[in-house]
């Protein structure tokens, strides 16, 4: 469910009131509350979070001491005027959101829930929304006009439609002043200009990954840590561009979440770059499986021909045995069983996938009693 579509019910008709449902776990970085089973405490419910358009999170005081639950529709404190968001997090859960994001409390710095929204708040909130698509596209238009080298990727107005805030990237400083100026004048709101990054803008819109799942920028990255090719190479990945590249241009979040597993397999490995000397031939390098435990070796430094598989403590005897002078006669110390042998046994290797299916009752051709009963009776009469 996006920030567009939770106000309409699922055959397309507006809701007009406060009381919409909730459905956990349809939102951008939405947080699960594994902490509301516990007790709750005097003043757990000070602080709540509330979510705006997209991935835009804040922290607020309820000064109101108001009753509020994860989905409440409130207004909130803006400057100017006030917002509109959703309630995101509420009770203790909030608290320990705020050391991990290492974020101290300040009451005089800290904005205010002024009240629940009421039916008045939210049909102007949704008349803000709708002109956000336009507003962007007409928006883009005008600073192509003014030759400025950014582009506009998104434009979030605030629930009392005075502010409009528009997200923008580029590679070098902009002076958006005039920008600013024109942009006033054509929709007559107060004008904020945020630059973001790639990463930040490709969270902000989503999409669907090579992986079939939605962008984790959009579901649950919050930080955004640098990634560069020696991830790739820590795990043995082709160094394609095409391949290693998301939907925002740059190096895939993803090369960071099992780096570590692979780092940690490899510590104990022998190193690559020497070469194996044998007795009537060198061997070179040529690729790994980590986790296999096997270096793939082969006779030509510059293409894989005659690729030889061999395990790393098998490397490692060699190397040392190099490094004092001797030359072995073998590759291997076994027979190559340990090769092909299955890493993971296959249930469906011999069996069809359609054996729990039922049988299809057979079908006698029509007519076929009669062609008998016709046999028959020419039999008898010859």
């Amino acid at each position: 469910m996006t920030d567009n579509e939770e106000l309409h019910g699922p055959t397309g008709e507006e809701i007009r009131t406060p009381d919409i449902k909730y459905k956990p776990g349809c939102n951008k970085l939405d947080c699960f509350n594994w902490m509301k089973d516990l007790p709750e405490f005097p003043g757990g419910n000070d602080i709540v979070e509330i979510r705006f358009k997209n991935t835009r999170k804040g922290f607020y005081r309820n000064v109101n001491d108001l009753r509020l639950e994860t989905g409440d529709i409130v207004a909130v404190e803006a400057s100017p005027g006030h917002d509109i968001g959703r309630v995101s997090m509420t009770g203790p859960l909030v608290g320990e959101q705020l050391k991990r994001l290492k974020i101290r409390p300040s009451v005089e710095d800290m904005k205010k829930v002024y009240r629940k929204a009421k039916t008045v708040d939210i049909e102007k909130w949704e008349e803000a929304k709708k002109l956000e698509n336009q507003t962007m596209l007409r928006s883009r238009k005008i600073s192509e006009e003014l030759k400025l080298n950014m582009k506009i990727g998104d434009v979030e107005y605030q629930g009392d439609k005075t502010k409009a805030i528009f997200y923008y990237i580029a590679d070098e400083r902009v002076d958006f002043r005039q920008l600013i100026r024109v942009l006033a004048d054509e929709f007559r709101v107060r004008i904020e200009m945020r630059q973001i990054g790639a990463r930040q803008e490709a969270g902000r819109i989503g999409g669907i990954g090579p992986c079939g799942r939605e962008l984790c920028c959009c579901t649950h990255i919050t930080n955004f840590i640098s990634v560069s090719t020696v991830h790739a190479k820590y795990q043995e990945l082709s160094l394609n561009p095409q391949k290693l590249a998301g939907q925002c241009g740059k190096l895939k979040c993803c090369l960071c979440f099992e780096l570590d597993c692979y780092v940690d397999a490899q510590k104990g490995f022998p190193p690559k770059e020497i070469p194996l000397e044998l007795a009537d031939s060198t061997l070179y390098f040529h690729k790994v499986e980590v986790h296999k435990g096997i270096y793939w070796y082969t006779t030509d430094p510059r293409s894989a021909v005659n690729l030889t598989p061999v395990p790393v403590e098998r490397v490692r005897e060699i190397q040392t045995m190099n490094r004092k002078g001797i030359k072995t006669d073998k590759l291997l110390a076994f027979d190559k069983s340990w090769e092909t042998a299955p890493v993971s046994e296959d249930l469906l290797i011999n069996n069809s996938l359609s054996r729990f299916d039922a049988p299809s009752p057979s079908r006698r051709p029509k007519n076929q009693h009669k062609r008998k009963n016709r046999k028959f009776n020419d039999k008898r009469n010859n």
